[in-house]
């Protein structure tokens, strides 16, 4: 693992005397990353309208929500603990609450090692316990395998570690089911696929925050022509992926029409910031974040189809 130096978390700013009651809640929600679980959540509901072929039962969409946030949110404030040393010399992430002293490490260690435990046993009493093993599965992957090990020693650490944000569409299907079907596995391939070439492009725009504490992300280590020619590849792999799910039978024209758009809009942008990379662009003209944001709204569609589709055939 890289060493880096840093300044001790919880000396930038906060008095562990004087913390309001109402920002230290504040601040152990902003340890759950609530942003990217509404993501991971976009994810989870539309695969169990798919499996049910309907609607769910509306009180295990519910329970399967709070038990995937409360997973999620263990992982991610785990993550913050690990990675409370770099997280203080990077811009983007500096006034995490591990890093200001809003929390402390073994707050963070307890908060997060806690809710752990309470999301398993709540996928296993609640929903079933298969989605419970595989919500301990993802949490562990993503704080000890992509945290721990793959983060800061290799550039593949987010292709492997995004398995982890992959799991939720088969704990999505195994809580209405209790099982595992082609369509959950193809539906986790399309996020594996998507994760490099949706984070690659937020990687490139703040690669000297990365670079500055050694975690080899793809752009610190690559040109960005090599780091555009691997978006695009990925892409074209994740969109030939995504429209497997019609020719098997699970889906209709409705979700293919939208695959074909959206996937379509997706390689314009990736070849259009492949030709600027081509072109020697650099700074705010490479326009990397377009793709960035569009990968988002992507998923989004995507899966909004994966839960109508069902009432369309």
């Amino acid at each position: 693992m890289t060493a880096v130096e840093s300044r001790p978390a919880g000396v930038l700013g906060t008095n562990p005397g004087h913390r309001p009651l109402g920002a230290r809640v504040m601040a152990f929600v902003a340890l759950t990353k609530p942003r990217i679980i509404e993501l991971l959540l976009i994810t989870t509901v539309p695969v169990m309208f798919l499996a049910q072929q309907g609607v769910p039962n509306l009180w295990l969409v519910l329970a399967t929500c709070v038990g995937g946030y409360l997973s999620a949110g263990g992982a991610n404030a785990l993550n913050m603990y690990i990675d409370r040393d770099i997280d203080a010399l990077m811009d983007r992430t500096s006034q995490r609450p591990l890093v200001t002293g809003m929390v402390s490490p073994r707050e963070g260690l307890a908060f997060g090692s806690a809710l752990a435990v309470i999301s398993t046993f709540w996928f296993g009493l609640l929903v079933n316990w298969l989605s419970a093993w595989l919500s301990l599965g993802a949490l562990l992957f993503y704080v000890v395998v992509y945290t721990m090990i793959l983060k800061r020693r290799t550039a593949q650490n987010i292709v492997w570690g995004g398995i982890a944000g992959c799991m939720p569409v088969l704990i999505g299907w195994s809580a209405v089911t209790n099982s595992m079907s082609w369509a959950a596995v193809i539906l986790f391939l399309v996020i594996f696929f998507w994760t490099p070439p949706h984070y690659w492009p937020l990687s490139m725009k703040v690669k000297d925050d990365y670079a500055r504490v050694g975690v080899p992300m793809l752009p610190v280590i690559a040109s960005n022509k090599v780091v555009a020619r691997q978006i695009v590849l990925y892409s074209w792999v994740m969109v030939a992926v995504s429209l497997l799910l019609t020719p098997l039978g699970y889906t209709g024209w409705f979700y293919t029409s939208v695959a074909l758009v959206t996937g379509g809009f997706w390689l314009w942008e990736a070849h259009a910031l492949q030709a600027r990379a081509k072109a020697g662009v650099t700074g705010g003209k490479l326009k990397e974040m377009r793709l960035f944001h569009w990968s988002i709204t992507y998923v989004s569609l995507l899966f909004v189809a994966v839960a109508v589709d069902p009432f369309l055939r």
